[in-house]
């Protein structure tokens, strides 16, 4: 198959989180689902987050702080809420959807439609969809490690002789949460917006209390007092922005799951619930570090009383888990993606709901995050010392998936390049000085993500450049189509009764398989079908463009078969849809011919050795094509071949 066709493609249920994309709930009913599925990570954060900005503003020697100090950082995490989250990604990105989808490959795809898919522009577009893919992944194994290792340690402030077993009790809250996930989360998923949703009014009204005994916090709401703050505390204000940028990771969730909830509920859910409550929670920790500072090793238990806060343990614990759900399913989605779009190959993806396309689990994926995220808790063991490896990941994201959304805005919306640099940019501006401020923790653990994003942006170009490498030498040696039907066609070899399928990456050559079928076996079934896999920049085909035929001869046919990037592989169930086009398909009478390659490096490659050594590596570990896209294995005909590159 193509490069692009190593990869999942077939229903068309977005893949992610377990809500249909297109649900028969009303507008409120979506906007609770929201709640629990794309707003956990951002609804975390107050965790964590508030106590490392300050405790960051107080300086290298944790000098006392003002209550200058305290406003102008609760001022920032604020104006962050607002300006980041509200108004870039709830105001404007949100429109930016391919067919009601998000996402920062979403937005790759529309970019590359944009733009094209040949040329240094398209290159460029493909290497930014790179990035941002990879730093999720940072993201996606540092959120459940810091998240629920917070929430965990809120057991220091209510039973303090348990301060020994917060990590123990970490690793074994994430070692259940990923061996759940073989079982799927359409069940328990209907909880999350309900348990979500008890934790904003949880953490709201404490927030409102706290705020009643000292209004002069909401000095905060005024701008000018972020401004002031870092412009008379230097080096430790810049410093404090990388803390400050704890209270928006996760943003980038709202943009993600904008297929399954649709932007209504998800913007009725951040203005009507979330926002407010994040906003009274946070003021109400900067009116407690004020009043009390000792406080500020863990503002947000402290915020409750001693009677409240062993519950508030235990739901923060939930939320977390909630938190951490979303960006595991979120992982698995983005593998998909990034397979269909020829960056990763094939993974085994299983099903786990029988009504819902979407409920998928990942093996090998979900491995690897556990591994990573228990080598996280195991290597930092408190969140304080995690939260420094946290946000250059996110950052990074967000800067990647504003430079995408000038291209879409500039090319696709066909605004003027000025108005749209006028729209986006100062955006970009933020976010780069964010992330600027969130390098200066690459020594205090901010190597970790990039670490991580590093080695999946080399996968995932050695995968990219390799297959292009592979598809080009083999389309070289290959046969035309046309001229071998011609030829078999003028002097027939025998016929054997029922129909053969062969797949190929390239539909104007002849499959290796039937070349090698031909050699071997010297027989031609009465039938011949040659089906290749076109994966789109949509995230489903249109039904009416699922199929097109093609004859080629009188005993050949030409069938493309068309897949969006976030669909799932069935191609006999493709093909019973093209008998309403007149194909005579029967699955009981058909053999399918697959081409089994074992690669090899050639003395002279177009690749470094240890890239080429990657490469094959990779192709070795790719999930069985029979598998992947669901074809009955006692249809199955396998063809090894041996292929230089």
């Amino acid at each position: 198959m193509t490069d692009r066709a190593n990869a999942p493609i077939g229903s068309d249920v977005p893949i992610n989180g377990g809500v249909p994309a297109r649900s028969s709930a009303g507008l409120w009913g979506l906007a609770l689902g929201s709640i629990g599925v794309v707003y956990g990570d951002i609804g975390t954060s107050p965790l964590y987050a508030l106590r490392e900005a300050v405790v960051a503003a107080s300086g290298p020697q944790h000098d006392e702080l003002t209550r200058g100090a305290v406003i102008g950082v609760v001022s920032l995490i604020l104006w962050a809420l607002i300006v980041v989250v509200t108004l870039k990604y709830v105001l404007i990105l949100l429109r930016a959807d391919n067919n009601g989808e998000g996402g920062t490959l979403t937005l790759m795809a529309l970019a590359s439609r944009a733009v094209g898919r040949i040329g240094k522009a398209a290159t460029a577009v493909a290497f930014l969809g790179i990035i941002s893919a990879a730093l999720f992944y940072g993201d996606a194994v540092i959120t459940p490690a810091l998240s629920v290792l917070s929430a965990v340690e809120g057991l220091d402030v209510a039973i303090p002789a348990f301060h020994e077993f917060v990590v123990p009790l970490t690793v074994v809250v994430l070692v259940l949460l990923f061996v759940l996930q073989a079982r799927g989360t359409a069940k328990v998923a209907a909880l999350f917006g309900p348990v979500t949703t008890i934790w904003f009014v949880a953490i709201a009204i404490p927030g409102f209390a706290a705020i009643a005994h000292d209004p002069g916090v909401l000095w905060a709401l005024n701008p000018v007092h972020g401004i002031a703050f870092l412009l008379h505390h230097g080096i430790i204000g810049f410093y404090t922005l990388g803390a400050v940028f704890l209270a928006v990771t996760g943003a980038e969730a709202l943009y993600a799951d904008l297929g399954h909830f649709g932007r209504a509920p998800i913007q009725l859910a951040w203005l009507g619930l979330v926002l407010p409550s994040l906003a009274l929670n946070y003021l109400g920790q900067g009116a407690l570090v004020y009043a009390h500072p000792e406080t500020v090793a863990n503002p947000f238990f402290l915020l409750y009383p001693q009677w409240a806060r062993l519950p508030m343990v235990f739901l923060a614990t939930a939320a977390t888990v909630i938190a951490s759900q979303a960006v595991i399913t979120g992982a698995y989605s983005l593998t998909s993606q990034a397979i269909q779009l020829g960056l990763l190959p094939r993974f085994e993806i299983k099903h786990t709901s029988a009504e819902q396309a979407g409920q998928i689990y990942m093996p090998r994926v979900n491995v690897l995050l556990l591994v990573g995220v228990l080598l996280l808790v195991g290597l930092f063991r408190s969140s304080s010392a995690l939260a420094s490896a946290y946000g250059i990941a996110v950052s990074g994201t967000m800067v990647v998936t504003g430079m995408m959304a000038f291209i879409v805005i500039w090319r696709m919306w066909r605004w003027s390049p000025v108005a749209a640099a006028a729209l986006i940019l100062p955006f970009i501006l933020i976010d780069t000085t964010f992330l600027s401020a969130n390098m200066l923790k690459v020594i205090e653990g901010g190597w970790v993500p990039l670490a991580l994003g590093g080695v999946v942006m080399l996968v995932m170009y050695t995968w990219r450049r390799g297959s292009r490498l592979l598809f080009d030498k083999t389309r070289r040696l290959e046969t035309p189509l046309d001229e071998l039907v011609n030829m078999l066609e003028r002097k027939p070899p025998q016929r054997v009764p029922g129909t053969a399928v062969f797949l190929t990456s390239d539909p104007k050559s002849a499959p290796t398989a039937l070349m090698h079928s031909l050699k071997h076996y010297k027989v031609l079934h009465e039938k011949n079908i040659i089906v290749s896999v076109e994966v789109t920049h949509t995230p489903r085909a249109a039904y009416d463009k699922r199929v097109r035929i093609e004859p080629v001869g009188a005993t050949f046919q030409r069938v493309a078969l068309r897949f969006g990037y976030m669909e799932t592989p069935n191609i006999p169930k493709a093909l019973g849809l093209a008998r309403k086009l007149g194909l005579q398909f029967d699955i009981m009478s058909t053999s399918f011919f697959l081409s089994r390659r074992t690669l090899r490096r050639a003395p002279r490659s177009g690749m470094p050795r240890w890239q080429d050594k990657l490469f094959i590596s990779l192709a070795r570990s790719a999930n069985d094509a029979t598998d992947y896209f669901q074809i009955p294995t006692d249809r199955v005909v396998e063809v090894g071949t041996q292929v230089n590159i």
